[in-house]
């Protein structure tokens, strides 16, 4: 597996979460690599952000990590997390503006082309306009 550009999925759900992120897998492969979280820990709806932290450091590339989030609380735990990541990593850590399956395979096919972070970042929320 190359050093690409990492996706993370975060949903409250987790099975949204592990379905947006077998897609990825079976349309881009091992190009690129994909972790997810969602729900809590026991089993309700909701995000955690200790497990955004985990699944960001389970792909964790120099180049970076896109996370796609599918609601406002996602959205904030996840800032939450990438505040709380030492060495500075949280710079190389980027909330993406798209919808969780769409944008994912956008950021992810961007992605295993070796593309920086930004322009995973920007193929992903262009192709929602």
């Amino acid at each position: 597996m190359s050093d690409n550009v990492a996706i993370v999925i975060v949903s409250h759900s987790a099975d949204v979460a592990k379905g947006a992120a077998d897609m990825v897998r079976q349309m881009v492969g091992d190009e690129v690599k994909v972790a997810f979280t969602g729900g809590t820990a026991d089993g309700a709806l909701g995000t955690d952000v200790a497990a955004i932290m985990a699944a960001i450091d389970a792909v964790w590339t120099q180049k970076g990590v896109a996370v796609l989030v599918d609601l406002g609380g996602a959205e904030t735990n996840t800032e939450m997390a990438i505040e709380m990541l030492e060495d500075g990593r949280g710079e190389r850590v980027a909330i993406l503006n798209a919808p969780v399956v769409e944008g994912a395979v956008m950021a992810a096919t961007e992605a295993s082309g070796g593309s920086s972070l930004e322009d995973v970042r920007q193929t992903a929320e262009d192709f929602q306009s």
